[in-house]
């Protein structure tokens, strides 16, 4: 049910999750002042903001060119299917002049 994508937008968020748990205990357990602390808190987390927006934005454009890749593959299908229906039908309009032609030919005769 999932695909590809899927899992790695799972995989990024889930790094990123445990990256900012890890920074996090790792800050609250350092031998600093709570002003310290609360400076590297907020520092890491406008890093961790930033790298989240990051790769948003990463995956965002990903989705983008694989829409537009479909959008032309679905457009490149769609056309070739016209293209192949009209040849058929071009071909078996042909077909049936060509009979009615010769069954013309044929009838005429008979009537003389």
């Amino acid at each position: 049910m999932f695909n590809n994508k899927d899992n790695k937008s799972g995989l990024v968020l889930g790094m990123l999750a445990g990256a900012a748990l890890g920074a996090l205990v790792g800050l609250l357990f350092a031998p600093e002042s709570g002003e310290e602390t609360r400076k590297k808190i907020k520092k890491k987390s406008d890093d961790l903001k930033d790298q989240a927006k990051n790769k948003y934005g990463e995956l965002s454009d990903a989705v983008k060119d694989q829409f537009n890749s479909a959008s032309a593959s679905v457009r490149e299908t769609a056309s070739n299917v016209a293209n192949s229906v009209t040849d058929g039908f071009d071909k078996l309009k042909g077909q049936i002049t060509s009979k009615a032609e010769d069954a013309q030919e044929k009838a005429e005769p008979k009537s003389k």
